[in-house]
């Protein structure tokens, strides 16, 4: 990997190649700021990849020559979360190797492109929301203040990410303001602390359809529906064992042994993003009620057991809120026949583990 400017890694390292970046490692010594910090960025896929490099090789050579940790979050997600963590002056030399690797992207995009003015590198922090009003500061002063020190262009989301307690704040600009920016946003994060429980934010897996055919389950990947006999076992089981018992029953119609397929990651190894294929017969649906105390199993810890078993059935499945003197919720499942028969069953699979306390699937 090659930086514009810079000389080639094996001759000197993509870190102390930068006058900048030798700049800021000695203000940070005298400063007294080395620490140990984490800062969490949001990624997309094709972000994730230049990072990551050919076999690991880019990653491999970031956390060497930083000496930070910096992690990616598993899944088929179109986001994922890159986490960076050591001291201070680590975490600078890895966003400044993260961002002159984004700038080298750019450069390269470029070439074949007719775009005449060159956009600004981008990076994306996740930030517990309780710490942002102190980035903001009193009146936007704070905020304004690091725009205008630094030369980089700070928004911090209004919103909160889904499903958490963190926003999103996006740095915009060359390379050395990114990193002079980072800095600062690292100072104010160490000033003022979280307040309460921060809960982290997970992107959510690529939602992928998965069709019937011919007694066969298949995901789609690109252009092409790949077979997937996990999915079909399970398919033919639940073709097997209709009628099912109604799950408003204290007894669940299925025995609860473990499944060819468990966890969403496995469900997600093949799948890629739709191309609009569907082989399918048209969708119906399938209304069913469950007792308001074993709800929680089917839903699962932040919506998981529910979102692993949309994804493995590829039926759209909602559950009602709950209503003041019922003792049930209702849940409307909508897809094919094959789709509502998997989804059926999983969700009495998923009923009957938590009865026989035979552990979750």
């Amino acid at each position: 990997m090659s930086f514009p400017g810079a000389t080639r890694p094996s001759e000197e390292s993509l870190w102390s190649s930068r006058p900048a970046c030798r700049e800021m490692e000695s203000k940070v010594s005298e400063g007294g700021l080395n620490v140990t910090l984490t800062i969490r960025l949001l990624m997309h896929g094709k972000e994730v990849g230049s990072i990551i490099g050919k076999k690991g090789e880019t990653v491999k050579k970031m956390r060497e020559e930083s000496g930070a940790r910096i992690n990616i979050s598993e899944g088929n997600c179109p986001e994922r979360i890159v986490t960076i963590t050591g001291p201070t002056d680590a975490i600078f030399k890895a966003f400044a190797m993260i961002a002159y690797k984004f700038e080298e992207d750019i450069t390269n995009s470029m070439s074949n492109s007719t775009a005449t003015s060159k956009p600004p590198v981008t990076l994306r922090l996740v930030v517990p929301a309780s710490q942002c009003g102190s980035l903001i500061g009193k009146g936007g002063s704070k905020i304004k203040e690091i725009r205008e020190s630094t030369g980089a262009q700070v928004q911090v989301a209004g919103d909160m990410l889904p499903n958490s307690t963190e926003r999103a704040v996006t740095i915009s600009g060359t390379p050395d303001a990114i990193i002079q920016c980072v800095k600062q946003i690292c100072v104010v994060m160490l000033e003022s602390p979280p307040k309460g429980a921060t809960i982290p934010y997970r992107p959510k897996p690529a939602s992928t359809p998965v069709i019937f055919a011919g007694g066969q389950a298949y995901t789609i990947q690109g252009q092409y529906a790949i077979p997937h006999p996990d999915l079909t076992k399970l398919h033919q089981l639940a073709m097997q064992q209709t009628p099912f018992t109604p799950l408003g029953q204290t007894t669940p119609a299925f025995p609860g042994e473990k499944l060819p397929l468990h966890s969403s990651e496995e469900a997600q190894n093949l799948m890629g993003q739709s191309s609009g294929l569907d082989a399918s017969p048209p969708a119906s649906t399938h209304e069913l009620t469950i007792p308001n105390d074993l709800i929680g199993c089917i839903i699962g810890r932040q919506g998981t057991k529910i979102n692993e078993i949309r994804q493995m059935s590829g039926a759209q499945i909602k559950i009602a809120n709950a209503t003041e003197g019922s003792s049930e919720r209702q849940i409307t499942i909508t897809g094919t026949p094959a789709n509502i028969s998997l989804a059926q069953y999983l969700i009495n699979a998923r009923l009957t583990s938590e009865v026989t306390g035979m552990g979750a699937l």
